[in-house]
């Protein structure tokens, strides 16, 4: 029945699952892994992909490289071949593969050859494993073929066996991707003489790769690598189904320890056998120490010694887990199960004495550990054996504390039952002291309930049973009842104090969870470093009662950003105890191996994407208990993720102004080489005109060149102007020159200056009667309005163009109408943006996308408004409308 039930409650793991279903919706990667080039990948790779092109499979060759050999190359021949692009690299041009055909011909599986290639300057990845990847993220299954010393992880061990330093190379992460990896083998002894046959290179190169790369202890190194990596890559296949189908395990394909070790000195041995069994095997090993839920705080001796023993544990290559339960057997196997280990490696001693008479928990592990192997290391002869049991020591302030809390609770209850006895006679008072001793426990906790059942039975003894003041008891029964009496009272006040210090651990447990709920809450609202950083020294200070330090570093050079209290100050070995924290991202100063004459403990904090800075703890003569260490943690971990969020997200504006300033260089840059160029070749070639043709042209020629090199010049000039004037706004320099404003001649000057500009046009003007002066620059103003009817002329077809001015409480309205095709809702408020240009209905862009940027600038610089609104009449056209205010007083203008 317990099978059943554990399976009802077996699931798969849902990051296994996750990574399945992302595989799914992705191309597949088969990589033919081999120990040195020549053993066969492309002739393996083309053979097999040659018998799937005759089942109909869709399957074409992006690259592969025959390096002259025919066998290759007649295979080659069967297959679709994508063509190659060419690539023009110092000099000479380059064939490679072509990314972009292969994605438009989207086969289900295509060839790409030499996966650990460097593409050239100017290809989109500069790596071909990245376009592999891009291949597959398409949804396209890539074939590809890779020698074993192309690993990252292996380059420096293959130079040391070769002699030959690797400089293409895969990360192994593309490799444990992989979906499928097989292995093509062949003995070094066939493999060199294929060379010599010329089988592998041309003759001229098979001497020279013979005498440096291909000698045998060089293959066999490869090979046995090639073999090694290749079985690992099968081993982790296998966990990925054992995950996904929820299948406990263990499968005995590949080893993995669990090392379970407390705070004896026997751990420190169990660590390095572990070690030393976990490097025979080529396992990984997990060290674990357990510790119960109902424990308040932890030994400042224990913690030290589990804290030693993990930074072994770490530095022997292991990872270490601290687990919290009752069940010490129950939790090991889960975690066992969960990690699919195959091993548990405890330590053992004899025991002795009272021992005997209960189960260890090497003897439980070994009952329940089904289809686990125990590995229980014993002690040497020189260890001397603990004693079997220790007194928890005991102060004097505590045993008077509870013999006060027993008396205070012994002494009522007594005097309360002599009262009910003189009032009512009762067979069962003695159930009064069972409230004592419930209180006494609730309130001093165990000891207390024990002194108050002692008590207790005194009191009832003394006061309660004949013959009365006497502890002499005259019937036998009542003996039995006395003893069964202290029995539970003696029970049920240690249940009670159970409870009540299980009660309290969950109160603090609940109020630090409660603090970091907070911390987290407040931390994840802060966008900015300072806020952070303060944020965090502040709550360290008031979760540790120390003081704290926190370093970041600022221009290449590690500083105090925030200390608490804030007179804080480092001394020379602390700051080299930082350092040494930030540089080497482990942590030192005191209690470490490193620097640890520091009086502050400095802990990196390592986000997702590297170091951000360092936190100093200050040492005091008493060390942080479990759950201290546990706040700690938690705190430096979350504020390491906010200070990495706050630097990505200065980098981000940083970014974006970037971002934004060469978005306005290039539409500078365009607008510059369009409206300068266009205008200069007008003018060039007029003068050009004049001076080959010179009096053999016509009057009239000569006038039409004249006129367009004026016209082009003032093109020019108008674009110089705009260049100046937003200079000027951007520069905030811009004054306008304060005076009274006639609105009806601006509007006149500039229609007339439009009209020279564009003649064939028809404006149309509507100022009204009453129109008050306004203040301001009427330079500046009919710059702007020659600007709104120079956009209006040219986006606003062949209807003509009105130009209103009113009176509109106590401001003037002035606005420009055309009536073309109007604006889009979401561009109304980006037309007033630099460089932003609306196209014609024939797709060119005219104008630098200035115009209306200015006329921003100017009309804001006097005080005034400006929005555009579309449609405008007909559900077709554009308004652009300025507001200014009116003058405070009238003037007389005379006519």
């Amino acid at each position: 029945m317990a099978d059943d039930d554990r399976d009802k409650t077996r699931r798969p793991d849902p990051d296994a699952l996750l990574a399945l279903a992302e595989k799914d919706r992705r191309g597949k990667l088969t990589v033919f892994l081999g120990a040195a080039p020549g053993v066969g990948k492309t002739y393996a790779m083309l053979s097999r992909a040659g018998r799937l092109k005759a089942d109909g499979v869709d399957v074409v060759v992006g690259l592969v490289e025959t390096h002259g050999r025919n066998e290759t190359a007649a295979l080659l021949g069967t297959l679709e071949v994508l063509p190659r692009q060419r690539i023009a690299h110092r000099g000479r041009m380059l064939e490679e593969f072509d990314l972009d055909a292969a994605l438009a011909r989207k086969p289900r599986i295509v060839l790409v050859d030499e996966l650990a290639h460097s593409n050239p300057e100017g290809s989109r990845h500069p790596k071909r494993h990245q376009d592999i990847e891009e291949l597959i993220a398409a949804g396209i299954d890539v074939w590809t073929a890779l020698n074993i010393q192309h690993l990252e992880s292996l380059a420096d061990l293959v130079a040391q066996i070769t002699g030959v330093t690797v400089r293409e190379r895969v990360p192994d992460l593309v490799l444990k991707r992989a979906d499928e990896v097989l292995l093509v083998d062949l003995p070094p002894t066939e493999l060199i003489d294929r060379l010599k046959e010329g089988k592998v290179y041309l003759p001229e190169s098979a001497g020279r790769a013979v005498d440096r790369f291909f000698r045998l202890g060089n293959l066999t190194a490869l090979r046995e690598l090639a073999l090694r990596r290749t079985a690992d890559r099968v081993d982790d296949q296998m966990v990925d189904y054992l995950k996904q189908n929820a299948i406990d395990g263990p499968w005995a394909t590949g080893e993995r320890l669990i090392v379970c070790v407390g705070s004896d000195v026997l751990s420190e041995k169990v660590v390095r056998v572990a070690s030393r069994l976990a490097s025979g095997l080529n396992a990984p090993w997990i060290v674990v120490s357990v510790e119960r839920a109902d424990r308040e705080v932890e030994t400042p001796e224990r913690l030290q010694k589990i804290e030693t023993l993990f930074r072994l544990a770490e530095q022997l290559g292991a990872e270490t887990r601290r687990i919290i339960g009752n069940d010490f057997v129950s939790e090991i196997l889960k975690l066992a199960r969960r990690e699919h280990a195959t091993q548990i490696v405890i330590g053992t001693r004899r025991r002795r004495g009272l021992e005997l008479l209960s189960r260890s928990l090497p003897d439980a592990l070994s009952r329940k550990a089904q289809g686990l192997g125990v590995y229980m290391v014993t002690p040497d002869k020189t260890e001397k054996h603990r004693p079997a049991m220790r007194l928890p020591a005991l102060s004097l302030a505590t045993l008077q504390s509870s013999i006060a809390i027993a008396v205070g609770f012994v002494a009522p209850t007594t005097a309360v039952g002599k009262v009910i006895q003189s009032l009512v006679e009762l067979p069962n008072i003695s159930l009064l002291f069972l409230l004592a001793v419930l209180g006494a426990s609730v309130t001093g906790g165990y000891l207390s309930a024990f002194l108050a059942a002692l008590l207790s039975t005194l009191a009832y003894n003394f006061f309660f049973i004949d013959p009365l003041h006497t502890f002499t008891v005259a019937a036998p029964h009542e003996v039995f009842a006395l003893f069964v009496f202290l029995a539970v009272a003696i029970i049920a006040g240690g249940f009670a104090s159970r409870i009540r210090e299980q009660g309290e651990i969950a109160r603090v447990r609940a109020t630090a969870l409660q603090s970091l709920y907070d911390f987290s809450r407040k931390l994840a609202s802060t966008a900015k470093t300072d806020d952070a950083i303060w944020l965090t020294v502040s709550q360290l200070q008031t979760s540790l009662k120390r003081k704290v330090v926190l370093l970041l570093a600022r221009k290449e050079e590690l500083g105090v950003a925030a200390a608490w209290p804030p007179d804080t100050d480092l001394d020379v070995t602390n700051l080299a105890a930082a350092r040494w924290a930030h540089e080497k991202k482990e942590a030192a100063g005191h209690g470490t191996g490193t620097l640890p004459n520091s009086r502050f403990e400095f802990r990196p904090l390592l986000g997702p994407h590297g170091i951000v800075g360092v936190c100093g703890i200050e040492h005091t003569h008493v060390r942080l208990d479990l759950n201290a260490e546990r706040t700690l943690t938690a705190i430096l971990d979350q504020t390491a993720i906010a200070l990495d969020r706050a630097r990505l997200a200065e980098e981000t504006v940083v970014q974006a102004a970037r971002l934004e300033g060469e978005r306005y260089r290039e539409a500078l840059l365009s607008s510059i080489s369009h409206d300068l160029r266009t205008p200069l070749a007008t003018i060039t070639g007029a003068v050009t005109s004049l001076r080959q043709l010179g009096e053999r042209m016509t009057p009239d020629n000569r006038d039409d060149l004249l006129q367009s090199i004026e016209e082009e010049s003032g093109r020019m000039s108008r674009f110089v102007a705009n260049l100046l004037d937003m200079t000027r706004i951007e520069a905030g320099t811009l004054k306008p020159k304060v005076d009274w404003v006639d609105v009806t001649d601006v509007v006149q000057s500039a229609v007339d200056r439009t009209r020279k500009y564009a003649p064939g046009r028809i404006i149309e003007t509507g100022i009204a009667a009453d129109l008050p002066l306004i203040e301001g620059d009427s330079v500046l103003l009919g710059q702007v309005l020659f600007n709104l009817l120079d956009n209006a002329v040219k986006y606003g077809g062949d209807e003509p163009i009105n130009v209103y001015a009113r009176r509109d409480g106590r401001h003037v309205l002035i606005s420009v109408t055309d009536l073309g095709k109007g604006i889009p809702p979401e561009d109304l408020d980006r037309i007033f943006e630099k460089f932003y240009r609306r196209g014609k209905p024939d797709g060119r862009s005219p104008g630098t996308g200035l115009g209306l940027s200015i006329a921003r600038g100017f009309v804001e610089a006097m005080g005034g408004k400006i929005h555009a609104e579309s449609p405008a009449f007909k559900k077709k056209g554009t308004r652009i409308v300025m507001r200014f205010p009116a003058a405070a007083k009238s003037r007389t203008v005379p006519e």
